[in-house]
């Protein structure tokens, strides 16, 4: 086993998870791995993009290979108490989809409205 017995990553870059409150949803999950004690076991991580656009915000959980998709301040709870902390898997959050890109083409055309907006800050989240 290497450093850490599990290792979270968040999509914090792309078209759509910075928009969809992907920097709130890593803050949470590094306070909540903290909390519970767990900073020496678990690695939280800002992440580039998952090429899953438009189904995050995205959280990858190591070794397991878990994908969770859309996931909200709400549900980061659910998944430190039960997989993190607790070992077992959250199903009904799970993002499942074959391997390869799957960007949402209903979610595309959100992009060119967004592109005339300015970019989030990278420590809020907020636009700028």
């Amino acid at each position: 086993m290497g450093q850490y017995r599990r290792h979270v990553f968040v999509c914090t870059h792309g078209e759509y998870c910075p928009f969809d409150g992907s920097v709130e949803v890593h803050r949470l999950l590094k306070e909540a791995v903290s909390a519970r004690g767990l900073k020496s076991e678990i690695r939280v991580n800002k992440s580039g993009c998952f090429n899953q656009c438009g189904h995050g915000p995205m959280v990858v959980i190591y070794p397991e290979d878990v994908w969770y998709g859309q996931v909200t301040p709400d549900k980061v709870n659910r998944i430190v108490e039960e997989h993190l902390a607790g070992g077992r898997v959250v199903a009904d959050l799970v993002y499942s989809a074959p391997p390869g890109a799957h960007k949402n083409p209903a979610r595309m055309e959100i992009q060119k409205a967004r592109a005339a907006a300015p970019p989030p800050s990278p420590k809020t989240g907020e636009p700028r």
